[in-house]
Order: structure tokens, then sequence, then C-alpha cells
């Protein structure tokens, strides 16, 4: 005789196989779905590094025996430090919703003043502080500008104008030369490594830990995504968009205080190079111009790429010129297949909820 218990356990067991519970098979394309979802994540995430190991393989077949040595391997690493410092500032700005395109302004101004500082005898910390606290008055100054209302690019275009100037004033209309106090961080080389390799992984492995192992650089990322949600849940949201000009302004600053260390002269020019070649690292490493995502990393990656392509050029003999164009290239491409990505996860995640949707009802 079967107990009652036995019957509710075995009418509940064949209501949840109905249901596609525990004891259900669940349908393949339920589960292949995901597994879709997940390989595109994986590429949308990952892809860079992937892209950047194809390079290093067709450049060390291509160019040997002179491309795969630990000599060119280093020199790629200098090659890729400044525009990696740059990288940084744009990258961070980006993730936490902000476009600052007066870094080659700050960069100027830091190196003014500290060549400036060093030039009439002050010691080269108070040059270098002076120069980092250069970037820290631009950041706050575009973060508060901004907070009125204002485009942030609009706001960051000006602020690059006034810069420019005022670099050009402090250094008279000339360059300070001769700054060999800076050759510690610029031209000097450290176990064969040149400095601004070691700078570049300090800038790196903070920033990181910052933004993934931090309360202030969680948040900082969630204010990028949707400033609005985080205002609501009572995160003074305001406070972090300023904090994410203020970082990008040090790290213009830095970047300017190394070309000036590896050239031993400040120059008021600011070059719009730094720029286009920080964004197209930036675009590279998959960063959402919309905020909110992103992976220093990555940006970094975005960096090692760009002087990768110019060193196998230059070691085939190729006119330097072709690097721009297969820079172009390759961001176009992976603006299309982030596009792509981003498309199929969406439609995936679409068709999932769907068939879940329509498995519970059955």
């Amino acid at each position: 005789m079967t107990s009652p218990a036995t019957s509710s356990a075995s009418t509940a067991g064949a209501t949840a196989t109905r249901a596609g519970g525990p004891g259900a098979a669940p349908p393949a394309a339920g589960h292949e779905m995901p597994r879709a979802v997940t390989a595109l994540v994986f590429l949308r995430d990952r892809g860079i590094f992937i892209l950047w190991g194809l390079l290093l393989v067709a450049f060390s077949l291509w160019c040997s025996p002179y491309f795969a040595t630990p000599d060119n391997a280093v020199l790629i690493a200098n090659a890729a430090a400044l525009t990696a410092v740059f990288a940084a500032g744009v990258g961070i700005g980006i993730m936490t919703g902000v476009l600052d395109l007066s870094l080659p302004g700050t960069a100027a101004i830091a190196s003014c003043v500290c060549g400036w500082l060093l030039t009439h005898g002050y010691p080269t910390a108070v040059g270098l502080l002076a120069g980092l606290a250069c970037g820290v008055a631009v950041g706050l100054f575009n973060g508060l500008v901004s907070l009125r209302g204002l485009n942030p690019i609009i706001v960051t275009i000006g602020t690059l104008s006034m810069l420019t100037g005022l670099a050009a004033v402090i250094a008279g209309g000339y360059t300070f030369p001769g700054l060999s106090q800076l050759t510690f961080m610029g031209t000097q080389r450290y176990l064969g490594v040149p400095a601004p390799v070691y700078l570049v992984a300090v800038v790196f492995v903070v920033g990181t830990v910052f933004l993934t192992r931090t309360r202030e650089g969680i948040r900082l990322m969630a204010v990028g995504g949707n400033a609005e949600a985080v205002r609501r849940s009572g995160i003074h949201s305001p406070r972090y968009q300023v904090l994410g000009f203020v970082v990008s302004g040090i790290l213009a600053a830095i970047g300017g205080l190394v070309a000036t260390a590896v050239t031993t002269e400040a120059n008021p020019q600011a070059s719009p190079a730094i720029i286009f070649n920080a964004l197209t690292a930036v675009a590279l490493a998959g960063v959402a111009l919309t905020g909110g995502r992103g992976s220093l990393p990555r940006v970094l990656v975005g960096a090692l790429i760009l002087a990768t392509i110019s060193n196998g050029l230059t070691i085939r003999g190729i006119q330097p010129y072709w690097a721009t164009v297969w820079t172009g290239v390759l961001l176009v491409g992976a603006l299309l297949l982030e596009r792509a990505v981003q498309t199929a996860v969406s439609e995936r995640l679409v068709a999932t909820a769907n068939l879940s949707v329509h498995t519970k009802k059955v």
C-alpha cells in the first residue's frame, strides 16, 4: 500500500519533471545558449590578448631572427610606456563616464612647471611634486566646471587651449633643456630595463587594484556605468565624477614628467599625437565609451599592440607611416568586432530568457 507521503513525493517529482525541475532532462538549447554567451563574452573581454599573441607570432616569423629577442622585447615595452600612461588616464576617465581631452595640455603644464623649478635651482622632488599638483588642479577644475552642467568634452577642449597657452607663457615660448636631474626616471636603466617600464608597471598595478579592490574604485566604475542609479542608492556621485577627472589629470601629469625625463627637456607644445595614440589604445582595449566597463590590463595591451606594430614594421624596413595605417585598420576592425559581439550577446540573452519563460509555462 502506498503511503500519502510517498504519493506526495511522486506527484512533486512528476510536477518538477514537467516544469523542467531537478528531475527533468533540461532542453539542450537551454544549455547551449549560455555556453554561446560565455564564449562571446570571453572573446569580447580577452580578444585583445589573443590579437596581441597573434601579432607576436606573426612578427616573430616575418621579422626573424631580430624580433623575438629579449632586447627587442625591452624596446617594445619602452616604446609603449608613454602611450600606456596617457592611455590609462584616458581609459579611467572613460570608465568613469568622462572623456578628458585636456591630457596633452596637462602634460605640457606639468612638464613646464617642473622644468621652470629645476632650472631655477629647486630640488628635484619639489619639481616633481609641483608637476603632479598641476595634474590634480587641472582635474579638479575640469570636474567642478563639468558639474555645472557643461559638456565635459567641450570643457576639456577649452582647458587644453588654456593649458597650452599657460605652458608657453611659463617657458617664454621656448623649452627648458638640459634637465639631467630627471634621467633616473627617463633614460636610466635598471637591470637592463628602462626606468619608464618600471613606472608603467607601478601605475597599472596600483590602478588595477584601485579600480577592482577598493570601495572608492568600485564606486568610481559604478558612477561611470549609471551615475543616476548610484545617486539614488545614496552615494554622492558628483564626488566620484570629479575624482575621475583628478585621476586622469594625475596620470597626464605623470606622462608629461616621463616625457620630460626621456627627452631631458620640458616642452610647452601639447602634441595631439598623445591623445590620438591614447584613444587608439583604449578603443583597441574594448573600453566602453559609455562608461562603467573596461580593464586597465587590456588598455596596457592596447598600447603594447601599437608599439609592436611599429617595431615590427621598422625591423622590416617599412616606412613608419604604414604603422599608422595598420593601426587604423585594427582600430576600425576592433570597433566592428565589439559591435558584432555585443549584438550577438544581447540576442542570445534575449533568446535564452524567452526559452526559460516558455519552458516554465509548459
